[in-house]
């Protein structure tokens, strides 16, 4: 039998099969979502449940011919499954039903290709299509398998598939290359970040949770910010002055989903980076949503896979205005915080989160008071220059108090250069300089 792959349509028919005893079966109210984020029309959903796969058809006799009902019913031109199908799985139902079938994870990768807008995107959303169509190469040509071997048999059929492998591996190995020079260059940015002493802070959470809108409010940025799975693919770094601190580099990141497929986390691990070496974390979490917990739980193993379990977090509570609570800081037991609660959407409590921010970053920071002699002027000039000068004294006896906060690595340069203890700064109205008495 001839088979060639039918043309791929909106109308979808879903297909939600649960394992019995599997705990972490996934949820068919997102799927759907997903599908509707794809650009496809749900026109049925389809339940069902096996103590295990069919090796075959993944679906049993009696759901196939209940999935075919529907298609025909609906004019489908795709059959969408909310689980993951092997190659033969995907031919063999193709077969039966006569059109396009796709597993969660060739619908992920199809959000993926669509929202991808930069140079570096684009290249990620390849290699993570060309490393899921390797194992699934065969289906083109399948009208040729018959002239495999075999006296009278023998033709370019297993000569094409080769040679389709062939060019599929070297342009594998061309975007990894082209991907192994994005993350050169993303290091470089890094540490000259560092060396400026420029702390950087990652915005991580499940899709969907609101990140990028919080973005937006933090950054005055313009970043594609919708109600939508995987509104953002594209990694964003914005400049963010936050108070009593000064500047640091915030990182929109892509957003995470239960059972992430392995090929995506591979293929944007050069975007994960950001995360993996940021100084701070910024869980934002749906505050409203019921799957709280489960969407937490799976941004935990995301963080753990990629190397950023142990990187300072906070919690940011997204969402409280569908729960209809006010912003607010929760703290430790001493009194650090761990956890803001604000509304990106209604632009409250952002306030809030820069106040945290502060208070968790400052530690790198020297900040105190300066008594300044007559002959000080240079020091207090360089003081100015570096934006270190809170509030600023005369005193009765002709000196001056000055009140300031500045990068600790900076503070000691300076120090240096001024031939100075950079230990006076603890101790508040302490007199440095020339003009001391």
């Amino acid at each position: 039998m001839l088979f060639e792959r039918p043309e791929a349509g909106e109308r979808a028919v879903l297909v939600h099969l649960e394992i019995t005893g599997r705990r972490d079966n996934e949820d068919p109210r997102e799927f759907e979502e997903l599908v509707r984020s794809a650009g496809g029309d749900p026109v049925a959903l389809i339940f069902g449940q096996r103590p295990a796969p069919d090796s075959r058809l993944f679906v049993g006799s009696g759901k196939l011919e209940e999935i075919r009902g529907a298609v025909q019913t609906h004019g489908a031109e795709l059959v969408l499954f909310n689980n993951t199908l092997s190659p033969s799985q995907e031919r063999n139902l193709e077969r039966e039903l006569q059109c396009r079938v796709l597993d969660r994870t060739g619908v992920i990768l199809d959000i993926f290709a669509q929202r991808a807008r930069t140079h570096e995107g684009k290249l990620q959303v390849e290699l993570a299509q060309l490393q899921h169509m390797s194992t699934r190469l065969v289906r083109g040509w399948t009208h040729l398998e018959r002239q495999k071997g075999g006296i009278g048999l023998r033709g370019p059929g297993e000569t094409q598939l080769e040679t389709d492998r062939r060019l599929l591996r070297e342009r594998v190995k061309t975007l990894r290359a082209r991907l192994e020079k994005v993350r050169a260059q993303r290091a470089q940015a890094r540490r000259a970040r560092r060396r400026a002493d420029t702390p950087s802070i990652s915005l991580v959470g499940y899709t969907n949770a609101g990140k990028s809108t919080l973005f937006n409010l933090l950054t005055n940025a313009d970043v594609y910010a919708a109600n939508q799975l995987f509104a953002t693919l594209d990694p964003t770094l914005r400049g963010l002055a936050v108070p009593n601190l000064g500047d640091v580099v915030l990182a929109d990141t892509v957003g995470f989903i239960r059972h992430l497929p392995h090929k995506l986390v591979d293929a944007f691990r050069a975007t994960l980076e950001e995360a993996a070496q940021a100084d701070l974390l910024l869980h934002v979490i749906d505050a409203a949503t019921d799957e709280r917990d489960a969407h937490i739980a799976q941004v935990e193993e995301v963080l753990a896979e990629i190397g950023a379990a142990n990187i300072p977090r906070l919690d940011v509570y997204n969402k409280i205005d569908l729960l209809e609570i006010e912003p607010r800081i929760d703290r430790d037991e001493y009194g650090r915080p761990v956890r803001v609660w604000l509304s990106a959407q209604q632009k409250k409590g952002a306030d809030l989160l820069l106040q945290a921010l502060a208070e968790l970053l400052g530690g790198n920071l020297a900040q105190g008071d300066l008594v300044l002699g007559n002959d000080d002027g240079r020091l207090r000039a360089r003081l100015y220059a570096a934006g270190a000068v809170l509030a600023e004294t005369a005193q009765d006896d002709g000196r001056t108090r000055v009140s300031i906060r500045m990068p600790a690595h900076e503070f000691q340069r300076l120090a240096m250069h001024e031939h100075f203890d950079p230990a006076v700064l603890q101790a508040a109205g302490r007199t440095i300089g020339s003009g001391s008495p």
